[in-house]
């Protein structure tokens, strides 16, 4: 099939839609941009400085079904009807990742998982850069891989990818590919089959060669599993803070090691590169992971050891992930309003190392906090519910803390929390919720949580 010279139909105006649209039209082909919802004014600006045809809040289905290939925007499900129509006329229909990745060469880093792979994403990016290579990032953080392909200047894109990104990727190749766990998430879009969503996680695999290298959690149960099943055909590095031999990162007495020439003698165990836990700039074991990731990526570049060294204790995490606000009175605030999901209020406790008052809830994803009731008995005094239903958190925890309050806004979550906790301990906001209940996005949450602290 050509990929210039055809009418191709663009759905959804985001960042991805619209850089595939720039891409599409500056590889001369005939392109119209169809929304459903409202436009951002920026990105309409855009469209018309570039004279690409646009729709907003509104989809012209008799025109969008003559289309030769559908690029749709990876919060478009598959299930909804003007997409059935598209397959059932034999319209390709693909992610904006797999568009882009038609017009490059490049090295691709690509990452996934339930939790961790924005940070892991962004530390990779840190590590590349200040070691001098030409890198971007791109997918589910930066700007969108398609606009950065018009140009194609870096030699290594850094790609974050969704399960909804992978669903719509067919030929698409990582170089190096990592998968960093997965537990229960967005089973909504998997008609609440697990084994659905593992397999979406599991296409960031597809198309390697035994030239690629494939990065994976080996803690990870659900993993472990899946393995054993595939014909992955890359060479696989795993890693692990539990497990040291035939792993090609580890964590032993307080150290992270890793070691590539594990992957052809597992017997192997002295380390290639080793640092003290303690200089990693982020805490927490689900860190301590994330930065394993990160270190066997920059070992199969050729990174110098000094130079990883150095990025992997400078770095300094997104906005909205455990993300230090303030020091009030000897209470400290920290944002992880990112947390979405249960796995990663679970991190976020984990790597509390005070006693904490936390701030949870929103629109609940089917939650089941059981796996969060010793945390929260070990390390939470109080709970405060953010969330217009908060009736399955108060029955999930009552008992097991001494205070369940709730709030309306976030002026009044952390008002509080202010009150509730004592000097030397810690407010965390960490949802485990989406948050459209209250909030516009877990950023505008966060953003109104940090705005209350400093108003304190």
């Amino acid at each position: 099939m050509s990929i210039t010279n055809q009418n191709i139909v663009i759905l959804g105006a985001g960042e991805s839609g619209v850089g595939a649209a720039l891409l599409a039209k500056a590889k001369g082909n005939v392109v119209f941009v169809s929304d459903k919802g409202k436009i951002k004014p920026s990105y309409q600006t855009e469209l018309e400085e570039n004279q690409i045809e646009f729709e907003s809040e509104t989809h012209s289905v008799e025109r969008i079904l003559k289309a030769d290939l559908i690029i749709k925007s990876p919060g478009i499900p598959e299930k909804v009807q003007l997409i059935q129509d598209a397959l059932a006329k034999d319209i390709p229909v693909i992610s904006e990742i797999e568009y882009a990745g038609k017009f490059t060469n490049k090295k691709m880093i690509c990452i996934t998982g339930s939790n961790g792979k924005t940070t892991t994403t962004m530390w990779i990016h840190h590590i590349l850069k200040k070691a001098g290579l030409e890198v971007a990032m791109a997918g589910n953080v930066g700007e969108s891989l398609a606009r950065q392909v018009v140009e194609d200047k870096p030699g290594y894109y850094v790609v974050e990818l969704s399960s909804f990104q992978l669903d719509g990727m067919f030929d698409f190749k990582a170089d190096i590919a990592i998968l960093l766990n997965i537990t229960p998430d967005h089973l909504d879009r998997y008609n609440y089959e697990m084994q659905n969503y593992v397999d979406s996680k599991f296409r960031i695999t597809q198309n390697l060669t035994e030239n690629d290298w494939f990065i994976y959690n080996a803690d990870d149960p659900i993993l472990i599993e899946e393995i054993a099943k595939r014909d992955i055909k890359a060479q696989l590095a795993p890693f692990s803070l539990e497990k040291v031999e035939g792993m090609v990162g580890y964590t032993n007495n307080k150290q992270i090691n890793i070691n590539l020439s594990a992957v052809n003698n597992p017997a192997e165990t002295k380390p290639e590169f080793a640092m003290s836990i303690h200089d990693l700039s982020l805490k927490g074991k689900h860190n301590a992971q994330n930065s394993l990731a990160s270190g066997i990526t920059s070992k199969i570049l050729q990174i110098r050891n000094e130079s990883i060294k150095e990025s992997l204790s400078d770095f300094k995490n997104v906005e909205h992930r455990l993300e230090f606000v303030a020091k009030v009175n000897g209470i400290e605030f920290i944002n992880d309003s990112k947390a979405t999901n249960v796995n990663s209020a679970w991190y976020a406790l984990e790597s509390m190392d005070k006693p904490t008052v936390w701030i949870v809830g929103g629109v609940d994803k089917g939650n089941d906090y059981d796996t969060l009731l010793e945390l929260v008995q070990d390390k939470v005094t109080a709970v405060i519910c953010l969330g217009k239903d908060n009736e399955k958190i108060k029955e999930a925890f009552s008992g097991k803390v001494d205070v369940i309050a709730e709030a309306g806004t976030a002026l009044e979550a952390v008002a509080l929390g202010y009150q509730l906790a004592k000097k030397e301990q810690t407010v965390l906001l960490s949802p485990a919720c989406a948050s459209f209940d209250l909030f516009e996005s877990y950023e505008d949450r966060g953003a109104q949580f940090k705005s209350a602290v400093r108003a304190l």
